[in-house]
Parts: structure tokens; sequence; C-alpha cells
């Protein structure tokens, strides 16, 4: 199974698709907090629809917990400012895929020039800032399940 890892989210539907997106995939859901918001929120619920009851979700009271769970699994860290791009990647079961906040995205000392990091970044045309934070944790989910053979799909 991969694990998709929030990093104090801030807004409650891009959080509610993200929550559906692993229902669907198989993935389970960790979210660092603070949160942006409340778990019970109803933009949130709108945007999980009832797919978020069926999604395994682990909450984490901050970075220091969410790296004790970690304890040792593969952390790839989705950030504009890496160099390599998520399709050069070779994902594996059980990895993790970290996301930063839409504002302001990860903090580099969480991934910069650390051998237990792996930066990643989706490709942009020049200029673009950056992507919508459902859709980028799309697009990389299903790079890795692809990867992984689409294991437990159909």
């Amino acid at each position: 199974m991969l694990h998709i890892a929030l990093y104090q989210p801030e807004i409650p539907p891009n959080t509610g698709n993200i929550m559906r997106l692993a229902a669907n995939t198989g993935c389970q859901l960790h979210l660092i907090e603070p949160l942006g918001f409340s778990l019970d929120d109803k933009l949130l619920r709108r945007a999980g629809l009832d797919y978020r009851d069926q999604a395994t979700v682990t909450r984490h009271a901050d970075w220091e917990a969410f790296s004790v769970w970690r304890n040792g699994r593969r952390l790839w860290a989705l950030s504009t400012k890496a160099s390599h791009h998520y399709a050069q990647a070779r994902f594996a079961e059980d990895d993790v895929l970290l996301f930063g906040p839409e504002s302001r995205g990860l903090p580099e000392a969480l991934f910069m020039n650390r051998d237990d990091v792996l930066p990643l970044r989706l490709p942009m045309l020049p200029g673009s800032r950056s992507l919508n934070l459902s859709n980028a944790v799309t697009a990389t989910v299903y790079e890795a399940w692809r990867q992984l053979g689409f294991v437990g799909g159909i």
C-alpha cells in the first residue's frame, strides 16, 4: 500500500478530494497537524462524499510524531524546488508521498539536503507557480500505482 502524507493542509475540499482518492486507490492518508480546518468541516465532507468513511486516515500531532510512525519508510517529498520529476522515480510498495500546504508548500528543511528524503517535482511550463494540491497528489499517486501494476485495482 502507498501512503499519502499531507503536511499541515489548509483547504478542506482539497483534503476531501484526497480522501476520496485514497479510498479509491487503496492508499492510506496521513494528516500531519496542525490542520487548517476541522475534520468535521462541511466542505471536507462534501468533497469526500461517502468515500470519507472508506478512506484509512491517520492523524499525526506534528512532524515528529509522523517521523516516528514513518520508521524508515521511503519518503518522496513533492516540491516545485526539486530537480527530479516524478516519472523518474521508481516507486515501491509502502512508499510515502509527502505534500505541503497549499499556500506555501513544504518547508525546505523537511526535504532538501537530507539523505532520508527523496525530493520530486511535477513538470510545469516555465512561469507556472504551482498545481492544485489534490491534482498534484492524484498525478503522483497514479504514477506510483501504475509502476506497482495497479495492485488491488480492477
